[in-house]
């Protein structure tokens, strides 16, 4: 749930296509995302998720599992 939430809040940000989306996508690597486009899809997240990810969290997120992963441990 929380994956096909967050492929829809990356797609829409990077203007991809949810499909080309996995836990194993590199947000820089593979999808070409700037700081600033991984700083909007955290926001993101925080918005939709209605969590808060810390600064030293969001750092840490390299890939889409890493998004996952934290927003697995701000809802618990």
């Amino acid at each position: 749930m929380e994956f096909e939430k967050l492929q829809k809040i990356i797609a829409e940000v990077l203007n991809v296509d949810p499909g080309e989306i996995t836990m194993d996508t590199t947000f820089t690597d593979d999808l070409g995302a700037d700081s600033l486009d991984v700083f909007q899809i955290i926001m993101g997240i925080e918005e939709e998720f209605d969590i808060q990810i810390d600064n030293e969290e969001a750092e840490s997120i390299v890939s889409v599992g890493d998004a996952v992963e934290q927003i697995k441990k701000a809802i618990n």
